[in-house]
């Protein structure tokens, strides 16, 4: 059965402060600055807002660091109450990536997503940090990819140099998340569409000062932010399958035929593979799997890969 969900996606440029301004003055200007931003998106019933990378702190240019760790200090949990209380009012989800400090006095990269009732649904803590993280602010690596439990379908995390790395990726390959967010001050490229293919997900990318994009489980990027406007919104059906045309192209038609607009599947060219989802509210797209017999996409490269290595198949 057809499950929209809207997303919404902010990557503004960090919050420009000068050196002179106070801690909590800092922390009052930093959540009217998210207040306006959000009031961009919130009119369009978000199910999801993600935002980008370290998204409370002040831009390092024009605040330096002694500065920034007395302004930490004075925010204690102060945006995280505001991302909160909108997630609360909207019942929306709201990422946090922020620099934050653990029970342990040390600091993490960290995600902390917030449920509708302003629950915490789950943190994660950025895996692959770019050296300098650690060397010189003493961020700690992350060591666990937790999925959240949402209730659209269950959510990934990676945090911008995070996507660099396959061990990551080929976590989320085998969990199959529903979607992937991607809080960073980096764009990707090629990566976002790599990943969103490769985990069969769609993929929600909040960069700071760069488009915001929202990418398909077959790779295209399917919304993204302007250069006028640092932020984008848009519906995504969580009720879809992806499929390689060979074999079970021969059968797309006879689909169509039955069912007409409640079915849509979806070539992108040149992939091989469609993305097939349900309009319907009698049928998911499972239901038109089995009912059609078709093969999913990650059991025929399976089945293609045992077929190559049965006795006689393979070259002596």
């Amino acid at each position: 059965m057809a499950r929209y969900i809207t997303i919404s996606c902010l990557g503004p440029a960090p919050l420009q402060l000068e050196a002179s301004v106070g801690p909590q003055e800092a922390v009052d200007l930093m959540i009217e600055h998210w207040r306006r931003l959000l009031d961009r998106v919130l009119p369009d019933r978000p199910d999801i807002v993600v935002l980008p990378e370290a998204c409370d702190r002040p831009f390092k240019g024009t605040y330096p660091k002694e500065r920034r760790m007395a302004y930490y200090e004075r925010r204690g949990t102060q945006v995280a109450d505001f991302l909160i209380s909108t997630a609360t009012e909207h019942r929306c989800y709201v990422t946090y990536p922020a620099h934050l400090q653990v029970e342990d006095g040390n600091w993490r990269n960290a995600m902390r997503l917030f449920g509708r009732n302003g629950e915490t649904v789950g943190t994660y803590h950025k895996n692959h940090l770019v050296p300098s993280e650690n060397k010189e602010n003493g961020i700690l690596y992350g060591k666990e990819a937790p999925l959240f439990e949402c209730d659209f379908g269950r959510v990934a995390t990676a945090i911008c140099f995070d996507l660099n790395f396959n061990a990551l990726r080929r976590q989320y390959e085998a969990a199959k998340p529903d979607l992937i967010v991607f809080p960073s001050m980096y764009h990707g490229g090629l990566m976002q569409g790599y990943w969103a293919y490769s985990c069969r997900s769609y993929f929600a990318g909040a960069i700071s000062g760069q488009p915001c994009t929202i990418v398909s489980p077959l790779g295209e990027t399917v919304a993204k932010s302007t250069n006028y406007y640092p932020f984008v919104t848009t519906k995504v059906n969580m009720d879809r399958v992806v499929l390689h045309i060979d074999e079970n192209g021969t059968k797309f038609q006879a689909i169509k035929n039955k069912y007409g607009p409640e079915v849509i599947i979806h070539d992108p060219g040149y992939l091989g593979s469609v993305l097939l989802s349900s309009e319907s509210e009698a049928f998911t797209a499972m239901d038109i799997v089995a009912e059609f017999e078709l093969e999913p996409l990650d059991d025929y490269f399976a089945r293609a890969s045992e077929h190559r290595c049965a006795p006689g198949h393979m070259e002596p």
